[in-house]
Protein backbone atom coordinates (compact mmCIF):
# COMPACT_ATOMS: atom_id res chain seq x y z
CA UNK A 1 0.00 0.00 0.00
CA UNK A 2 1.39 3.43 -0.83
CA UNK A 3 2.20 5.00 2.56
CA UNK A 4 1.46 8.47 1.17
CA UNK A 5 -2.11 7.71 0.09
CA UNK A 6 -3.50 10.50 2.25
CA UNK A 7 -0.89 13.04 1.13
CA UNK A 8 -1.71 16.44 -0.35
CA UNK A 9 -0.65 15.15 -3.78
CA UNK A 10 -3.04 12.22 -3.60
CA UNK A 11 -5.82 14.45 -2.34
CA UNK A 12 -5.45 16.64 -5.43
CA UNK A 13 -5.32 13.55 -7.67
CA UNK A 14 -8.52 12.18 -6.12
CA UNK A 15 -10.27 15.54 -6.29
CA UNK A 16 -9.44 15.77 -10.00
CA UNK A 17 -10.70 12.25 -10.68
CA UNK A 18 -13.94 12.90 -8.79
CA UNK A 19 -14.57 16.42 -10.10
CA UNK A 20 -16.78 15.40 -13.02
CA UNK A 21 -18.99 13.05 -10.99
CA UNK A 22 -19.18 15.56 -8.15
CA UNK A 23 -20.39 18.35 -10.45
CA UNK A 24 -22.90 16.01 -12.07
CA UNK A 25 -24.26 14.32 -8.95
CA UNK A 26 -24.08 16.94 -6.23
CA UNK A 27 -27.38 18.64 -7.00
CA UNK A 28 -29.13 15.53 -8.27
CA UNK A 29 -31.91 14.26 -5.98
CA UNK A 30 -30.99 11.17 -3.96
CA UNK A 31 -32.79 9.33 -1.20
CA UNK A 32 -29.74 9.07 1.05
CA UNK A 33 -26.06 9.92 1.38
CA UNK A 34 -23.19 8.59 3.47
CA UNK A 35 -19.86 10.10 4.39
CA UNK A 36 -16.77 8.00 3.69
CA UNK A 37 -14.44 9.40 6.35
CA UNK A 38 -10.72 9.19 5.62
CA UNK A 39 -8.82 9.59 8.85
CA UNK A 40 -5.44 9.09 10.45
CA UNK A 41 -5.29 7.02 13.63
CA UNK A 42 -1.91 7.34 15.38
CA UNK A 43 -0.44 8.36 12.03
CA UNK A 44 -1.92 5.42 10.12
CA UNK A 45 -4.36 6.12 7.23
CA UNK A 46 -7.73 4.49 7.85
CA UNK A 47 -11.45 4.53 7.09
CA UNK A 48 -13.93 5.25 9.87
CA UNK A 49 -16.97 2.99 10.26
CA UNK A 50 -19.96 2.81 12.56
CA UNK A 51 -21.89 -0.12 13.96
CA UNK A 52 -25.56 0.77 13.64
CA UNK A 53 -27.59 0.62 16.82
CA UNK A 54 -29.31 -2.67 17.55
CA UNK A 55 -32.28 -0.57 18.69
CA UNK A 56 -32.96 0.83 15.24
CA UNK A 57 -35.94 -0.39 13.24
CA UNK A 58 -35.43 -2.24 9.98
CA UNK A 59 -33.21 -4.99 8.69
CA UNK A 60 -29.97 -2.98 8.78
CA UNK A 61 -29.80 -2.60 12.54
CA UNK A 62 -26.52 -3.85 13.94
CA UNK A 63 -24.81 -3.60 10.54
CA UNK A 64 -21.49 -1.94 9.85
CA UNK A 65 -21.99 1.25 7.87
CA UNK A 66 -20.60 4.65 7.09
CA UNK A 67 -22.26 7.59 8.84
CA UNK A 68 -25.17 8.87 6.83
CA UNK A 69 -28.86 8.69 6.26
CA UNK A 70 -31.89 10.02 4.43
CA UNK A 71 -32.07 13.32 2.62
CA UNK A 72 -33.84 16.05 4.55
CA UNK A 73 -35.73 18.97 2.95
CA UNK A 74 -33.38 21.36 4.76
CA UNK A 75 -30.34 19.86 2.99
CA UNK A 76 -28.94 21.91 0.13
CA UNK A 77 -27.59 18.81 -1.61
CA UNK A 78 -26.24 15.31 -0.99
CA UNK A 79 -22.97 16.63 0.45
CA UNK A 80 -24.89 18.51 3.11
CA UNK A 81 -26.94 15.38 3.81
CA UNK A 82 -23.77 13.37 4.48
CA UNK A 83 -22.18 16.10 6.61
CA UNK A 84 -25.35 16.70 8.64
CA UNK A 85 -25.89 13.01 9.31
CA UNK A 86 -22.26 12.60 10.39
CA UNK A 87 -22.63 15.46 12.84
CA UNK A 88 -25.89 14.03 14.21
CA UNK A 89 -24.60 10.45 14.51
CA UNK A 90 -21.03 11.01 15.69
CA UNK A 91 -20.90 14.59 16.94
CA UNK A 92 -18.20 15.08 14.30
CA UNK A 93 -18.29 18.33 12.34
CA UNK A 94 -16.56 18.03 8.98
CA UNK A 95 -15.96 21.30 7.11
CA UNK A 96 -17.27 21.29 3.57
CA UNK A 97 -13.82 22.15 2.20
CA UNK A 98 -12.61 18.77 3.53
CA UNK A 99 -14.88 16.97 1.05
CA UNK A 100 -12.85 15.44 -1.78
CA UNK A 101 -15.79 14.52 -3.98
CA UNK A 102 -18.61 12.13 -4.71
CA UNK A 103 -18.07 8.45 -5.49
CA UNK A 104 -20.26 6.29 -7.71
CA UNK A 105 -23.78 6.01 -6.25
CA UNK A 106 -24.98 2.60 -5.10
CA UNK A 107 -28.49 1.18 -4.84
CA UNK A 108 -30.08 -1.20 -2.40
CA UNK A 109 -32.51 -3.93 -3.35
CA UNK A 110 -35.39 -1.47 -3.08
CA UNK A 111 -33.63 0.75 -5.67
CA UNK A 112 -32.93 3.41 -3.07
CA UNK A 113 -30.09 5.66 -4.25
CA UNK A 114 -27.24 6.05 -1.76
CA UNK A 115 -24.58 8.63 -2.63
CA UNK A 116 -21.12 8.19 -1.03
CA UNK A 117 -19.30 11.44 -0.21
CA UNK A 118 -15.55 11.13 0.34
CA UNK A 119 -13.98 13.47 2.90
CA UNK A 120 -10.89 13.77 5.05
CA UNK A 121 -11.63 14.10 8.75
CA UNK A 122 -7.96 14.32 9.74
CA UNK A 123 -6.21 12.75 12.73
CA UNK A 124 -8.58 11.35 15.32
CA UNK A 125 -9.09 8.75 18.01
CA UNK A 126 -12.34 6.86 17.34
CA UNK A 127 -12.71 6.31 21.08
CA UNK A 128 -12.86 10.06 21.63
CA UNK A 129 -16.06 10.39 19.58
CA UNK A 130 -19.40 10.50 21.34
CA UNK A 131 -21.85 8.80 18.99
CA UNK A 132 -25.60 9.16 19.37
CA UNK A 133 -26.59 5.92 21.17
CA UNK A 134 -29.98 5.93 19.45
CA UNK A 135 -28.26 5.50 16.10
CA UNK A 136 -24.77 4.11 16.68
CA UNK A 137 -23.50 1.37 19.01
CA UNK A 138 -19.82 1.71 18.19
CA UNK A 139 -17.28 3.60 16.08
CA UNK A 140 -14.11 1.95 14.78
CA UNK A 141 -11.42 2.48 12.17
CA UNK A 142 -9.83 0.02 9.76
CA UNK A 143 -6.37 0.91 8.40
CA UNK A 144 -6.11 1.09 4.63
CA UNK A 145 -3.21 -1.36 4.88
CA UNK A 146 -5.54 -3.87 6.56
CA UNK A 147 -8.22 -3.45 3.91
CA UNK A 148 -5.67 -3.86 1.11
CA UNK A 149 -4.28 -7.18 2.39
CA UNK A 150 -5.70 -10.07 0.39
CA UNK A 151 -6.11 -12.26 3.47
CA UNK A 152 -8.60 -9.71 4.80
CA UNK A 153 -10.67 -9.68 1.61
CA UNK A 154 -13.47 -12.12 0.97
CA UNK A 155 -16.31 -12.55 -1.46
CA UNK A 156 -19.86 -13.79 -1.06
CA UNK A 157 -21.49 -15.47 -4.05
CA UNK A 158 -25.25 -15.16 -4.27
CA UNK A 159 -27.40 -17.68 -6.11
CA UNK A 160 -31.10 -17.88 -6.82
CA UNK A 161 -32.87 -21.08 -7.81
CA UNK A 162 -29.53 -22.78 -8.29
CA UNK A 163 -28.10 -20.15 -10.63
CA UNK A 164 -25.28 -17.72 -9.90
CA UNK A 165 -26.50 -14.11 -9.71
CA UNK A 166 -23.74 -11.90 -8.35
CA UNK A 167 -20.73 -11.56 -6.06
CA UNK A 168 -20.19 -8.95 -3.35
CA UNK A 169 -17.02 -8.07 -1.44
CA UNK A 170 -16.54 -8.72 2.26
CA UNK A 171 -13.73 -7.29 4.40
CA UNK A 172 -12.71 -9.59 7.23
CA UNK A 173 -10.61 -9.90 10.39
CA UNK A 174 -11.40 -6.46 11.80
CA UNK A 175 -13.56 -5.79 14.87
CA UNK A 176 -16.63 -6.35 12.69
CA UNK A 177 -17.25 -7.75 9.22
CA UNK A 178 -17.75 -5.13 6.50
CA UNK A 179 -20.23 -6.30 3.88
CA UNK A 180 -23.17 -5.19 1.70
CA UNK A 181 -23.31 -1.69 0.26
CA UNK A 182 -20.69 -0.53 2.78
CA UNK A 183 -18.24 -3.07 1.36
CA UNK A 184 -19.01 -1.95 -2.20
CA UNK A 185 -18.34 1.68 -1.23
CA UNK A 186 -15.16 0.58 0.55
CA UNK A 187 -14.06 -1.12 -2.65
CA UNK A 188 -14.70 2.02 -4.72
CA UNK A 189 -12.66 4.00 -2.18
CA UNK A 190 -9.71 1.59 -2.27
CA UNK A 191 -9.65 1.64 -6.06
CA UNK A 192 -9.46 5.44 -5.95
CA UNK A 193 -6.90 5.76 -3.15
CA UNK A 194 -4.60 2.91 -4.10
CA UNK A 195 -4.86 2.30 -7.85
CA UNK A 196 -3.20 -0.97 -8.75
CA UNK A 197 -2.95 -2.12 -5.14
CA UNK A 198 -6.54 -3.33 -4.95
CA UNK A 199 -7.90 -5.72 -7.56
CA UNK A 200 -11.68 -6.25 -7.45
CA UNK A 201 -12.93 -9.60 -8.63
CA UNK A 202 -16.62 -8.88 -8.56
CA UNK A 203 -19.76 -9.45 -10.54
CA UNK A 204 -21.97 -6.81 -8.96
CA UNK A 205 -25.76 -7.03 -9.12
CA UNK A 206 -27.34 -4.50 -11.44
CA UNK A 207 -29.35 -3.04 -8.58
CA UNK A 208 -26.21 -2.12 -6.61
CA UNK A 209 -24.58 0.22 -9.15
CA UNK A 210 -27.36 1.25 -11.44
Amino acid sequence: MPPHCLSAEDEQRCRRLLAGATARLRARPAAAAVLVPLCSVRGIPALLYTLRSSRLAGRHKGDVSFPGGKWDPTDQDVVHTALRETREELGLTVPEEHVWGILQPVYDQQKTTVVPVLASVGPLDPQSLRPNPEEVDKVFALPLAHLLQEQNQGYTHFCQRGHFRYTLPVFLHGPHRVWGLTAIITEFTLQLLAPGAYQPRLALPKWSTG
